[in-house]
């Protein structure tokens, strides 16, 4: 049951995104919590990392469960209170994009890395989409509470990845994830053979 219930639910969640590359060129209202609630689901390269930092953690195990998301959501937040000060990062698009194509070709190939590495590769990662997204965030009272939501759905989609990785039998494991990698890291070179 649970081998037939995985493939159709990753492949109607990749499907049936929308189909808008860039989750931070001002994709509707940006104060508020519900806005920050929905705004993470509105963008493909959002979507596609925060679901493969779930995966990725699945497939690590252990303390990277919980340390990986906490990590990403944690440098998310620094990213945009850095952007939201006017503190530039460099190649934020790019970043964005190789942290897509990157996280998947990691679930792909099962790279053995250790905790310190996958902590530092997610930390990078989570500044550009935190960058990304805080520069999009007018200086208003609904600043804050639009964050906040921004924060949970991102957390929320680590979980969906997360599920996805650990909800399978232990003989189709190791595959699954792979297939999951493999699709986020085609959605990545198709993002990056778009924006060109």
């Amino acid at each position: 049951m649970k081998k037939t219930f995985f493939y159709p639910l990753t492949i109607g969640i990749l499907l049936f995104v929308p189909l808008t590359v860039l989750a931070h060129t001002g994709v509707g209202s940006t104060t508020g919590l519900i806005a920050g609630l929905c705004h993470p689901f509105m963008g493909l390269d959002h979507m596609l990392a925060m679901i493969a930092v779930g995966l990725w953690a699945a497939q690590r195990g252990g303390r990277a469960v919980i340390g990986l998301p906490l990590t990403f959501v944690s440098l998310m937040i620094m990213g945009g209170i850095l952007s939201f000060c006017g503190i530039s990062v460099p190649f934020v698009e790019e970043g964005i994009l190789v942290s897509v194509l990157g996280l998947g070709l990691l679930i792909v190939t099962a790279f053995k890395v250790t905790t310190v590495f996958s902590v530092v590769v997610v930390a990078v990662c989570a500044v550009f989409h935190g960058h990304a997204h805080g520069s999009e965030i007018p200086a208003a009272a609904g600043a804050v509470t639009y964050s906040a939501g921004f924060a949970l759905a991102t957390a929320l989609l680590h979980i969906t990845g997360i599920f996805c990785g650990t909800a399978l039998d232990k003989s189709t494991f190791k595959m699954a994830l792979r297939l999951g990698g493999g699709m986020i890291a085609l959605g990545g070179l198709f993002l990056a053979l778009i924006s060109l």
